[in-house]
């Protein structure tokens, strides 16, 4: 039987003030692997006058002003950007952004001032925790935003269905060890809530985060059975669990599943 995701949030998403500290500003990039569009996370403390961007998105010189317009709006200025991770969705303007605001850009690698696992970025009263998650990319990150009991997760885990490994860059071995991290800091842990990269609000991280889990396992399962049936003598074996596995899902997302199906060979090579 297969796991089933739990409830999220229902309504159209747009975005908008999400926690007290949060305020979703969504790009308008739409589509099958962006879902309603990337979430431009504006993160500042009440009162405050420093705001962090996380994710500022696709060059959209629009969304840019958007933005900037509700930072703006709660009499605050950008003071630190952070990337989730080095995908054009999300860190394409992070360049034009710098130039707008002169604000630093940090995130992992790509020339940034890097982020460590651990780390604790202070910017106008506001604390977030550097929680390394790698696996859909080598640079994802994750964000704990303790003060409203909510995890900041990228494309490591997505407000509606699953994410990729983007293999070469993503790995699945890291990809399931970063779950374990982000399930440990769930429930008793503290985070309630995910803000993910795309798509809504998740209300209760905990649930989403295991469901994550139970779907990676079983999909690694009905691999090892499609290669025992017969996907490994194929001309192509990516085709062949492609055709296999995967035939629940979309056909305008199976270049993601590609993607994810290479990744899993290579674990499952590894593990043999």
């Amino acid at each position: 039987m297969s796991a089933t995701p739990p409830p999220s949030v229902t309504a159209p998403w747009a975005g908008g003030q999400i926690t007290p500290r949060a305020h979703c500003v969504l790009a308008p990039n739409p589509g099958p692997m962006t879902l309603d569009g990337t979430n431009t996370w504006v993160l500042l403390e009440p009162g405050a006058t420093d705001a962090v961007v996380v994710d500022p998105g696709p060059l959209d010189e629009a969304h840019l002003a958007t933005v900037l317009a509700v930072v703006a709006d709660a009499g605050a200025r950008v003071a630190l950007t952070v990337l989730t991770h080095g995908h054009a969705d999300h860190a394409e303007a992070a360049p034009r952004f710098a130039e707008l605001t002169g604000a630093p850009v940090r995130a992992v690698g790509r020339g940034h001032d890097d982020l460590a696992d651990g780390d604790v970025v202070r910017t106008g009263g506001l604390d977030l925790r550097i929680v390394a998650t790698p696996g859909h990319t080598c640079d994802s990150i994750s964000l704990a935003l303790p003060a409203d009991h909510a995890l900041l997760t990228g494309d490591t885990v997505l407000g509606r269905g699953t994410t990729v490994v983007a293999h070469p860059d993503g790995e699945l071995a890291a990809y399931l060890d970063s779950l374990d991290r982000l399930h440990a800091l769930t429930g008793d842990a503290g985070a309630t809530a995910i803000l993910p990269g795309h798509g809504p609000l998740v209300p209760d991280a905990g649930a989403m985060v295991a469901y994550y889990r139970t779907h990676r396992a079983e999909r690694l399962e009905q691999v090892r059975q499609a290669l025992a049936d017969g996907a490994a003598s194929e001309i192509d074996v990516v085709e062949g669990v492609l055709q296999r596995v995967y035939a629940d899902v979309p056909s305008t997302v199976w270049p993601a599943a590609r993607m994810s199906i290479r990744a899993q060979l290579e674990y499952l090579d590894r593990e043999r």
